[in-house]
């Protein structure tokens, strides 16, 4: 009899352990179990609240696992989402960075990457070089139309696209204009059989015959998908213009806190890591400049293509006693332009940070300084292979053809300086004579 009690009451245990299993997934069950007869009140109590209690935890974790489920989809939604064209979805901070770009000409918004930046006039195609130019905050509208006049005649936006650094977008509209013109004057020179020697503007420069298979599209703003037959045609080919707030780049001013006054001159640096650093598998090579002092007269990414992705070619003061290198015009490889403004940056934080140890003023910092010391450290350029530091860029004031008359002494010039430097001299009003010494040029340019 023992034994026989004790078989039952293993038996009563384990229906006890699975009726407890069934009420979880089985709540409903909990009302159609009547209690053996042999159970005794206490044992069914206890069975009943044990039940009840596994239920509540099993119902708990699994509201908590659908609860985390759902967050996890929604927080990836969000950051799969682009925004479409006609109606944005920004953030406080961005509409107040893209509030303003509306200008008196109306000219509408549109992201040039990632929600970032405005798209001035997309490309043709993809293109492998890049060049990023900074417009200060002295510039003068006189100083930005020419540097946009002379970089579409230059050709090198026929291989090169072209981002604009600032930190007002009161040039949006003359950016628009000067991009209207090159669109217009391309038409134009395609009408007729003239050609400007003189300037070097080159119809053949823009239109290459190229496979449609072999075209890409470009990196900025929205994409468009093309039908291609594979057929090679005759077609016009340049890049993009596209526009950056340094804000939008460097939200949180990161020199702010080492200095009163951050210039753009300085704050480009902390601005290139993160641009370069989306667009790292787009672009070969990279040229950085300053839109306020150089002029573009024909190609200078020539001079570094043939060399290594790490190689920054850098140019020597115009000074003769000085052996510092110009920051406004710096060549190179993708990666090796990368890792110069990551170092660059950091070098402005620790050369500031040294000169407040010696209690100068926080606003005492030279771009050209700092940027000479990094260059002559040899463990920094361990990152990138220094190319040059001799070549001097030629100034504008040295250069007598530009006034001359002398069309064939012009030509020449052009020809063996691809870029130049503004300088101290007024020398603007004579480009521009020249440039709307050409009736076809004076019918499409304003200003002249």
């Amino acid at each position: 009899m023992g034994l026989i009690s004790s078989v039952k009451e293993t038996k009563t245990t384990n229906n006890g352990r699975g009726m407890g299993l069934l009420f979880v997934f089985f709540p409903d069950h909990n009302n159609d179990v009547s209690p053996s007869p042999s159970s005794s009140p206490a044992t069914t109590l206890f069975r009943s609240k044990s039940s009840r209690l596994l239920l509540s935890k099993a119902q708990s974790t699994i509201s908590i696992c659908i609860l985390l489920l759902l967050l996890t989809l929604f927080l990836f939604t969000l950051s799969t989402f682009e925004p479409s064209s006609g109606f944005p979805a920004v953030s406080p901070r961005r509409f107040l960075l893209n509030r303003d770009v509306t200008g008196a000409r109306g000219t509408i918004n549109r992201f040039a990457l990632q929600g970032m930046g405005t798209l001035f006039m997309r490309g043709t195609k993809s293109m492998h070089d890049l060049i990023v130019a900074h417009i200060a905050s002295d510039t003068t509208e006189q100083d930005l139309r020419l540097f946009m006049r002379l970089l579409h005649r230059s050709g090198v936006t026929s291989r090169s696209d072209v981002v604009l650094l600032f930190n007002s977008k009161r040039f949006a509209g003359l950016i628009e204009e000067e991009n209207n013109s090159f669109s217009k004057l391309v038409n134009l020179y395609r009408n007729s059989n003239q050609t400007d020697s003189v300037w070097g503007f080159n119809l053949t420069r823009f239109m290459k015959n190229q496979s449609k298979k072999e075209t890409s599209e470009p990196i900025w703003g929205k994409k468009i998908h093309r039908a291609n037959n594979g057929t090679e045609s005759s077609e016009l080919t340049h890049g993009s213009i596209v526009g950056f707030d340094v804000a939008e780049l460097d939200p949180e001013n990161s020199l702010s806190g080492f200095m009163d006054h951050v210039p753009i001159t300085l704050r480009r640096w902390a601005c290139y890591p993160m641009l370069l650093g989306r667009v790292r598998r787009s672009f070969k090579h990279v040229m950085l400049v300053d839109a306020k002092t150089s002029l573009f007269l024909g190609d200078p990414l020539t001079r570094i293509r043939n060399r290594s992705p790490e190689s920054v070619l850098f140019f020597s003061s115009a000074s003769k006693h000085s052996n510092k290198i110009n920051p406004a015009v710096i060549i190179g490889g993708a990666k090796g332009v990368r890792r110069l403004s990551s170092a660059m940056h950091t070098e402005i934080v620790r050369a500031t940070m040294q000169q407040q140890q010696q209690h100068k003023k926080r606003n005492s910092v030279s771009e050209s300084v700092v940027l000479s010391q990094l260059v002559g450290n040899v463990h920094t350029t361990k990152k990138f292979e220094v190319v040059g530091q001799s070549e001097v860029i030629a100034e504008a004031s040295s250069l007598a053809e530009l006034r001359t008359r002398n069309s064939a002494a012009a030509s020449s010039m052009i020809k063996s300086h691809d870029i130049i430097q503004l300088g101290n001299s007024n020398i603007m009003a004579a480009i521009m004579k020249r440039i709307c010494s050409s009736q076809l040029d004076s019918s499409v340019y304003s200003y002249c």
